[in-house]
């Protein structure tokens, strides 16, 4: 029940689009029990996201939000994989990520 929701402040191609989507449905593998399976993904373009006050360069925000608790490495490693991702993807270098453990999630209609 994983969501990741990805802000950048520039225009992306659907190819672009559909590549992130790709290397986010592998990357959420690092957080142990986590799959592709249940993960839901937002990518939206053309934020007005201001990073040292401009807006003028690649800038990117993700936000994660995983049902229960996992390891502080494994959050670490997902931060440098999008990392990888959004420079080889975008060519953004500056980002924020944030992650978020919660123990209700619901799904079509039920909570886990």
């Amino acid at each position: 029940m994983p969501f990741i929701d990805c802000k950048v402040n520039i225009d992306i191609s659907k190819q672009q689009e559909q590549e992130l989507k790709d290397e986010f449905g592998k990357a959420i593998a690092l957080i142990p029990g986590k799959s592709e399976n249940w993960l839901m993904v937002n990518i939206q373009p053309k934020c007005s996201l201001y990073f040292r006050g401009s807006n003028e360069k690649p800038t990117a925000m993700i936000s994660v939000t995983v049902y229960g608790k996992s390891n502080p490495s494994a959050y670490d490693a997902l931060t440098a994989r999008f990392n990888t991702i959004l420079r080889n993807v975008l060519n953004i270098e500056d980002m924020y990520v944030s992650y978020s453990e919660t123990s209700n999630f619901g799904y079509n209609g039920s909570n886990f």
